[in-house]
C-alpha cells in the first residue's frame, strides 16, 4: 500500500486502516498525526474523535491496560517433542513437574441420614443383636472397673477402648454451619474469656469462598478438647498479643475460621485436610501460578509451638505467596476499571443517543406542528373565501327579495330615519316601510343597502345559496329610549316603531355577538 506523506500505511492492519480512514474523514487530520492519537485511544475511533475535539486528559483505559500489563504472570514453558526427548536423554532422573501446593478442598457438611432396618431383617438378626448387647454390657462393666486402675497399669487395649468410647459418646448435635460457628465462638469465649480473634461466623465452605473472592488468606484452626496441649496452645500461642495483632492487621488480608473436631463440619474438614495431630492450623490462598481459580494449602502448622514459631510460619507463607495475590488483585482492579470505563462509555453513548433522539423528536414535532398550522391557516382562508362568496350570493338574493318603498301617500307607511355606521359611508338614510314589514327585512335592507343603491332596485332575481345561514354584523336600536331590536320574522316595524322613528345601526364585533 502506498504511503501518505511521511507515514507508511502498509504497517497497519486492515481494521486499523479502516479506523484511520473513519477518523480522518471526520477530523481531516494528517495520517502521521492521527496514528499516534489512535494508538493512545486503543484504535477506538469514537474516543479518538472526542480527544481531538475536546482535548486529551487522563486516559483511564491506558492506565488500566498498563496496570494489566505490569501484572506478574507465570512464565509458560513451551517445548517440542524433540526437545522433550533430548531432555529425557540427558536428564533421565529429572522429577516430573507437579503443583507445589496441595489443593484445598471445599468442605460442605453432609446432612445426617437415619437408616431404618427392614422389619424382616430385624427379626432375623434379633438373636445376634441381643447377644451383642449382652456381650457389650459385660465388657463395658469390665472396662468401667478397669478404668479405676492407674494409667500405667491399664492394658493397652483397655485404654484405647475407653478413649474411643469417650469420643463416641461426646459427639454433639449436628447443626447448620452458621449455628455451629456461633456455638464454637460462644464455647471459645466461655473457656478462654474475651479475645480479639475475628472468627468467621459461617461454614468453612463460605469462608473459603470469601477468601477466594476477596483474594485473601484463610487461616483454619482445628481444636480438640480431648488433647492435652489444646489449652496451652490457645492461651500461650493463639491468643498471644503478637499473633492476635498480626491476624487483625488489615494489611495481612487474613480470614480466620475455627472449629471443634467434635462437630461434624470440623471433623470433615480435619479428615479432608489430613489433620493427624492437634492443635492443627493451615493457611490457604489462591495459587495463580498453578491455576487461576485454584485454592491451595500453602502452610501447615501442626502441634504445639511457641508464638514466634507460629507467627514465623504464617509470615513466611504470606511473604512467599503475597506477591502472587497482589498480582491477582491488580489484574482484577484493571479488569474492574476497564469494565467501569466501558460502562461509562456505554452510558455516555446511550445518553448522547437519547439526546439526539429527543432533538430529532422535537424537530419532527415542530415540523408537524408548523405543517398543521399552515394547513389549518390555508383551510381557514379557504373557508373565509367560501363564506365570503356565499355571503355575497346571499346578499344578491336577499336584495332582489326586498319590497320596494311605499308611495308617499300610503296610509300604513312607517317613516324611519336610519343612522348608518361610519364604515358604510351612507350617513343618515330616511326611508318608508310598510307597517307589516318584519324586523328581519329591515335588517336585510340595511345589509343590502349598497346593492340596492347600485342597482336602483332593478337587479334580476338571484338564487339563494344552499347550506348557508347568514349572520348580521350589526344591531338596530332606538335612540330615546334605547331599545335594541333583533332580526325577527314575527315582529313588524309597525308594532315596534308606530308611525315612525329614529334608529341607529351599531356594528357588532364577533366577541360581542358570541356573548349575546
Amino acid at each position: 500500500m502506498a504511503s501518505e506523506g511521511d507515514f507508511d500505511l502498509s504497517v497497519l492492519t486492515a481494521s486499523q486502516q479502516e479506523a484511520l480512514q473513519q477518523y480522518t474523514d471526520v477530523t481531516s487530520q494528517e495520517p502521521k498525526d492521527a496514528v499516534p492519537l489512535l494508538e493512545r485511544s486503543q484504535w477506538n475511533v469514537q474516543i479518538a474523535i472526542a480527544k481531538f475535539f475536546d482535548g486529551e486528559g487522563p486516559d483511564p483505559l491506558a492506565e488500566a491496560q498498563a496496570a494489566h500489563d505490569d501484572i506478574p504472570r507465570a512464565t509458560a514453558r513451551h517445548e517440542n517433542l524433540h526437545e522433550s526427548l533430548l531432555d529425557a536423554d540427558f536428564q533421565p532422573f529429572r522429577p516430573v513437574r507437579r503443583p507445589q501446593t496441595e489443593p484445598a478442598p471445599r468442605v460442605v457438611p453432609q446432612p445426617s441420614v437415619l437408616y431404618r432396618t427392614p422389619f424382616l431383617v430385624a427379626v432375623l438378626f434379633s438373636p445376634f443383636r441381643f447377644g451383642y448387647k449382652i456381650f457389650a454390657g459385660v465388657f463395658r462393666s469390665l472396662f468401667y472397673f478397669l478404668s479405676f486402675l492407674p494409667q500405667t497399669l491399664r492394658p493397652r487395649f483397655v485404654a484405647s477402648s475407653i478413649s474411643k468410647g469417650l469420643r463416641q459418646t461426646s459427639g454433639r448435635r449436628v447443626t447448620l454451619p452458621n449455628e455451629t460457628a456461633q456455638r464454637f465462638r460462644r464455647d471459645f469465649e466461655e473457656e478462654y474469656g474475651e479475645h480479639g480473634l475475628p472468627f468467621f461466623e459461617g461454614g468453612h465452605a463460605q469462608a473459603l469462598d470469601l477468601a477466594k473472592k476477596d483474594v485473601k488468606f484463610l487461616l483454619t484452626v482445628l481444636l480438640s478438647p480431648e488433647h492435652d496441649d489444646t489449652e496451652s496452645f490457645v492461651r500461650n500461642t493463639l491468643l498471644s498479643p503478637e499473633v492476635v495483632n498480626f491476624i487483625n492487621d488489615p494489611a495481612n488480608n487474613i480470614v480466620i475460621w475455627g472449629g471443634n473436631v467434635l462437630d461434624s463440619e470440623a471433623y470433615q474438614v480435619a479428615r479432608d485436610y489430613s489433620a493427624l495431630k492437634y492443635p492443627f492450623s493451615c493457611l490457604v490462598c489462591l495459587t495463580p501460578k498453578e491455576g487461576s481459580a485454584r485454592m491451595g494449602i500453602v502452610k501447615r502448622l501442626i502441634g504445639p509451638m511457641t508464638p514466634e514459631s507460629y507467627l514465623a510460619g504464617i509470615q513466611g507463607a504470606i511473604t512467599k505467596y503475597g506477591p502472587d495475590l497482589n498480582g491477582v488483585r491488580l489484574e482484577r482492579a484493571a479488569q474492574e476499571m476497564a469494565r467501569d470505563l466501558r460502562s461509562q462509555q456505554d452510558s455516555a453513548y446511550e445518553r448522547s443517543l437519547a439526546a439526539d433522539r429527543e432533538r430529532a423528536r422535537q424537530k419532527r414535532q415542530a415540523a408537524e406542528a408548523a405543517a398543521a398550522a399552515e394547513k389549518r391557516a390555508q383551510e381557514e382562508a379557504e373557508a373565509a373565501v367560501r363564506s365570503q362568496e356565499l355571503r355575497q350570493k346571499w346578499r344578491a338574493w336577499r336584495a332582489s327579495t326586498i319590497a320596494p318603498e311605499p308611495d308617499a301617500g300610503a296610509k300604513d307607511a312607517v317613516r324611519l330615519a336610519l343612522n348608518m355606521p361610519a364604515s358604510s359611508g351612507a350617513g343618515k338614510v330616511i326611508r318608508r316601510f310598510a307597517s307589516h314589514t318584519t324586523l328581519e327585512e329591515l335588517y336585510a335592507f340595511v345589509e343590502c343597502y349598497d346593492l340596492l343603491q347600485d342597482d336602483s332596485g332593478n337587479s334580476k332575481k338571484a338564487e339563494k345559496p344552499e347550506d348557508y345561514e347568514h349572520k348580521y354584523g350589526f344591531r338596530i336600536a332606538s335612540m330615546m329610549p334605547r331599545e335594541a331590536f333583533e332580526p325577527s320574522e314575527a315582529a313588524t316595524v309597525g308594532e315596534k316603531m308606530g308611525r315612525g322613528g329614529n334608529l341607529v345601526v351599531e356594528e357588532v364585533t364577533p366577541d360581542e355577538g358570541e356573548e349575546e
